[in-house]
């Protein structure tokens, strides 16, 4: 297999992969992180991924993620989905900050990309006859319900990181999580409860698409709370990756192949888990999960030799030409992933898999 990727599956995958190969009719979810920049390394797998293969194969299809993972979907429901994901990656790589923006600096930037990402195309996004987008964001309660102040909201989060340093179910005190979803399809496998947290439901219109995506990818203090979201429960709503960073969910409910491109080869519950390598999830809800990501040796090839992320912003200051180059570099090389997958899907050798942990 290229080293361009790794591989990583759950026991059903692997089986139902050894005795068939990867089929896209098999494939019924596809989940993507948050994890802002990191989603820029994507983008060749995304453009094979969404715009060759699985429209080969027509079928019912849920698209669904957070922050970064949810434009990305958004970008895959798109009629062209390489000239979608072209668009992302350019308008995502090109944002410009002045030293130490204010939140509402920030907002106004992100809120002009979305809307130069969605343009006209709403309806386009929520009228795919096959595939259904799903967009995860969190909405706040207790403390967390109304802030009303920077500082309110900074108390807020540091009681919320608290309570999970504690133990994860403990978050759900403080933030609720909202699926806003195609109204063709409700998502029958989330229903019922999985977790510790509420989650709320609210359909997708294109009156609330733009404010959805937004509210998705709102990384608190960073960014402003985004309230007053059409169609949606009252409240404020920030990132969903703070409870959904890489989407660990039911998947065994959905049935299929769940296809998870993804910039790590691990899978953790939340943002505010990252520190902690013991809460990286296992177990059944990984089952029919297959996990395809970059390679070690493709990330050491690289800009700076990792992946890009939100610290390069301080770490390149006001040079955004060097950051833009960089950042762009990266998305130019996804495109091996792409090929790599392609291959690999062609002459399928489950001897690579790993299995998820």
């Amino acid at each position: 297999m290229s080293p361009a990727i790794t591989i990583r599956a759950g026991k059903a995958a692997l089986a139902r992969i050894a005795s068939d190969g990867l089929r896209a009719a098999d494939v019924s979810v596809v989940p993507a992180a948050a994890g802002g920049p990191k989603g820029l390394v994507l983008n060749g797998l995304d453009k094979w991924l969404f715009g060759e293969w699985l429209p080969g194969t027509p079928r019912a299809r849920q698209f669904i993620g957070a922050s970064i993972g949810a434009w990305r979907m958004a970008a895959a429901m798109h009629f062209d989905p390489a000239a979608a994901f072209d668009r992302l990656a350019r308008l995502y790589a090109g944002q410009r900050y002045p030293k130490n923006p204010s939140a509402e600096y920030v907002t106004a930037v992100c809120r002009t990309l979305v809307a130069d990402f969605v343009g006209g195309r709403a309806g386009e996004i929520l009228s795919h006859p096959n595939h259904r987008l799903a967009v995860l964001a969190v909405r706040g309660r207790g403390p967390l319900a109304q802030p009303g102040s920077r500082r309110a909201e900074m108390l807020g989060f540091a009681l919320a990181s608290a309570a999970n340093a504690m133990g994860r179910a403990r978050l759900a005190g403080y933030l609720d999580r909202v699926v806003f979803h195609d109204p063709r399809d409700g998502l029958a496998w989330m229903h019922g409860g999985f977790d510790a947290f509420h989650t709320q439901f609210a359909p997708l219109s294109e009156a609330n698409l733009r404010e959805a995506l937004l509210a998705s990818g709102s990384i608190p203090l960073v960014l402003e709370a985004v309230g007053g979201i059409s169609g949606a429960p009252h409240g404020a709503y920030w990132d969903g990756g703070i409870i959904d960073y890489h989407l660990h969910l039911p998947y065994p409910r959905a049935g299929g192949i769940v296809l998870y491109p993804h910039f790590a080869d691990h899978i953790v519950p939340g943002w505010l888990d990252k520190a902690w390598r013991w809460r990286r999830a296992r177990g059944e809800w990984l089952d029919n999960v297959m996990l395809v990501a970059p390679s070690a040796e493709f990330v050491a090839t690289l800009p700076n030799g990792k992946l890009p992320d939100r610290k390069d912003f301080a770490r390149y200051g006001l040079d955004h030409d060097a950051r833009i180059r960089d950042w762009t570099r990266a998305v130019a090389e996804s495109e091996r992933m792409g090929e790599a997958f392609a291959r690999w899907v062609e002459k399928p050798d489950p001897a690579v898999i790993q299995p998820i942990d």
